[in-house]
Formats: C-alpha cells, structure tokens, sequence
C-alpha cells in the first residue's frame, strides 16, 4: 500500500523554515548550473550554428583562420570559373573575396579596449549570410568608407551608433545600418567593403578569403574537394560550418570552470537536503513507526522519503530557473582563439537548458534522499513508539 503524496505535501509544509533554506540552495545550485549551460547554448549557437552548409570557405593553405594569411587575385578569379558555384541575382558566380582585419574598439561602460572584428566583403558577401537582418539604417555602398555594425557590437562599445565615425586603417569611416545575426558569430563583427578595406591596410590585389555558394551539398562536398586538391591554387576549402564549429574552442574554460563550481555546489546542496531529511526522519520516527503499524511497508516508508526529497528539489530548480530568467538573452563575449578578437554572444535558456536543469535537480534530491529514506524504513517499530 502506497502512502498519499498528499502527506509528503503536508510535512513539507508543516517545515516551512528547513524546506524554504533546504530549496534555496539548491535554487542556488540550479541557477549556477543553469548560467553555465546558457552561456555554453549562447557559445553552440554563436559557433555551431553560424554558416551556411552550402558556402564554401576558401584559405590560403595551411592557415588557421581568416586573420592569418592571404591569396592573389588571380586565385579568387580562378575559383570564381569552378563548377558547382550558384548563381546571384545578375547570373553571376555568388562569390564573395573577403579580408578580415581586427581594431580596437572601447567598451561603452568605459572598462576597458577589445579587439573588434572588421570583415571587408564584396557585395554578393550579404547574400552569403543567410539569416542577417537589417535593423536599422542601410547596408554599405561598395567603394565608401561606410561600414554596418552588429546590433550586439552597437550595444556594447562606444560611439557605434548609426551616424558615428570609427577611426581605423587610414581613416574615418562612417557607421551606416546596425545589423542582426540571430545569435551567431557574425554579431561579433563590423562589416565593409573589401577594396576599401584592402587598400586601408595595404593589401591590395589579395584576399585573405573568400567564400563561394555551391548549388547543393553534394556540390559543396566537391567544391571543398576541388579547391583542397588543386596543386596550382595551394589553398584549403572547408565548409563554412566546419569552420565555426572549429571555433567552439573559446568555450572550454567557461566549461570546465563552470561545471566545476556547480559540481561543487552540488555537493553541498545534497548534503543540505540529506541533512534536511535525517532531521525529518527524527522528528517523525513516532509517525514512522505508526505507519508501519496501520500496514504500510518498509518500500513504501522508502519511496515516500525519497519522494518528498525529489519534489523539495524540484521546489529548488523552479525557483533556479526562476532566478535565471532576467538573464536569458543577456549579451556578453570572450575571447576567439581563432581571430583574437572578442565573440559576442547571448546566453540562450533553451529548453534542453531547462530539461537538464530539472534533471540536476532530481540527482540531487535522489541522492539526499535515499539514505535518510533507508534509515526511515529501517526504524524499530516498537522502539520508535516508546520514543
């Protein structure tokens, strides 16, 4: 015969102080763990999900990255003739030679200077990114010292509104449209024309990149394939996914130190709900005994115990993930081993996030549980009524 849930509800409440302070910290436990895997989803989507699997990315051979490097021309008009290469809107190869270079930027709060991205792009480059959205203003005119900025990098740096004027390369050049990237990579960036660009930072008649869309994915397999064996090239194609993912690199440390810290924390918060529970177990060893008297089973007394420390850690996630919430979406960055330029990204309370939260939670009441549940079941009946 199983006991009532409606019991375990009961005691729960009759210890408002212990079960409050008992949910609490592993409220706090929850919140952590939860802080961590956002920033871990805001970092997967800025990376792993940044990038077309149709576009190619082309590099110099041996480069680790866009920063590093570069090709001649001659090399970007070769590519431009490979079969497989999708069309634009002029019936043109939709390619786009790009350099990327990084500036310094001052925060807006004023704690500090960071390396910014600056990505300098043909015109095709925007139709390359799929999933770019512009906000506010216009997108940059080819051959002007204008540039589009992230809406990310407009919140989080100084004099990046449209209208302001970055210094850097050789010059002004005037912020003319604020972007959105939907979370990836790209809000980590400052876009522009590339011949501008090329001829700020001397680097003309070359690109240090270039990407090219292919009709479909088996093409895009090929054109990797075509581009990596040419021997007459000496350049390196992978897809633009790839690529990214490579980058997911920048958040090992927050991932280790994280799931440290919340390890830790869950230590101690099972130890405060198993203290919790043997406290519960000594305070009703007489109701215990009296159970068992009426006829209800050791199994039973056990899974009850268990129980209620289940649903006082469940108590502890939703108030976590309570306590999370004004964070969702918030902006923050790290550093890119790959560009040694600041990522961007938001932390992203998914439902994945949530799910493992609530199964964090249940580890812990399990395992602050099912000892002090032991011990309940295993009382002296007789004992236990003369106490």
């Amino acid at each position: 015969m199983a006991i009532p849930i409606t019991y375990n509800i009961r005691n729960l409440k009759l210890r408002k102080g212990l079960t409050i302070m008992t949910a609490l910290g592993i409220a706090l436990t929850v919140t952590t763990a939860v802080f961590v895997m956002a920033l871990l989803a805001g970092l997967d989507r800025a990376f792993v999900g940044t990038g077309d699997p149709l576009n190619v990315l082309v590099l110099r051979k041996g480069s680790q990255g866009e920063l590093t490097g570069g090709f001649p021309a001659e090399n970007f008009q070769t590519l431009k003739t490979l079969p497989g290469i999708a069309k634009d809107s002029h019936g043109e190869p939709l390619v786009s030679g790009e350099w990327v270079v990084a500036i310094v930027l001052p925060r807006a709060d004023g704690s500090g200077e960071v390396n910014v991205t600056v990505r300098g792009m043909m015109q095709d480059g925007l139709a390359l990114r799929n999933g770019v959205k512009l906000v506010e203003g216009r997108w940059f005119t080819p051959g002007q010292r204008e540039v589009v900025v992230s809406d990310s990098i407009q919140k989080r740096f100084a004099h990046a509104n449209v209208g302001d004027t970055l210094q850097f390369g050789k010059g002004p050049w005037k912020i003319v449209g604020v972007f959105n990237a939907g979370g990836s990579a790209y809000e980590s960036e400052i876009w522009g024309d590339v011949n501008q660009m090329s001829s700020d930072f001397d680097r003309q008649g070359a690109y240090g990149s270039a990407y090219l869309r292919a009709t479909d994915p088996v093409s895009a397999d090929a054109l990797v394939h075509r581009v990596s064996d040419d021997q007459r090239l000496k350049l390196d194609g992978m897809l633009e996914t790839d690529y990214y993912k490579k980058q997911m690199s920048s958040g090992n440390l927050i991932r280790v130190i994280g799931w440290i810290v919340a390890i830790i924390m869950a230590i101690g918060s099972s130890f405060a709900a198993m203290n919790t529970m043997y406290a519960a177990v000594s305070y009703r060893s007489r109701e215990i005994a009296t159970l068992r008297v009426i006829g209800f089973s050791q199994p039973s007394i056990l899974t009850s115990f268990v129980f209620e420390s289940v649903v006082l850690s469940l108590l502890g996630a939703a108030v976590g993930l309570v306590l999370m919430l004004p964070f969702n979406g918030m902006t923050t960055g790290t550093q890119n081993q790959i560009t040694f330029s600041e990522a961007v990204f938001r932390l992203q309370m998914t439902p994945e996030v949530a799910a493992i939260a609530v199964l964090f939670a249940i580890i812990m009441g399990l395992v602050g549980g099912i000892a002090p549940a032991w011990h309940a079941a295993r009382q002296n009946i007789l004992t236990s009524l003369r106490g």
